[in-house]
């Protein structure tokens, strides 16, 4: 098996590709006619949204969205590069909240986290070479 799509289930998928394009630099890569799914371009492994609606009929258990209300949730999505100070500018610029300011870690990454407009925690990170 390998990673395919990490979705995030959101209210307003148009919404959420803005937000990506405008806090993350990340394009989308296709957007469904219907408004309800929608795919960025992020590499073999897709960040996608889907819509509440769609997500209800698709997913077979009930969910729990995400609150910016609340904690975050134990999940994490990290965005690499090279330039993490920039990265995180750019993301508090257009809306995203800072958690933790850009810094070194012990294991060799700068990082630093935002929450996204829903709630979703995100890393935006180096590589692990540096």
């Amino acid at each position: 098996m390998k990673l395919g799509y990490t979705i995030i289930f959101v209210d307003d998928v148009a919404e959420a590709v803005d937000f990506y394009e405008r806090a993350f630099g990340i394009e989308r890569e296709f957007v469904h006619k219907a408004g309800d799914y929608a795919q960025m371009s992020t590499g073999e492994t897709k960040l996608a949204f889907t819509s509440h609606a769609l997500g209800a009929t698709a997913v077979p258990v009930a969910y729990t969205a995400f609150d910016p209300g609340q904690t975050p949730a134990g999940v994490e999505l990290t965005l690499i590069t090279d330039d993490v100070a920039a990265g995180f500018a750019k993301a508090v610029s257009a809306g995203a909240v800072p958690l933790a300011e850009p810094h070194d870690t012990e294991w060799g990454q700068t990082v630093s986290y935002v929450r996204d407009h829903v709630g979703t925690l995100v890393s935006i990170a180096s590589g692990m070479d540096g």
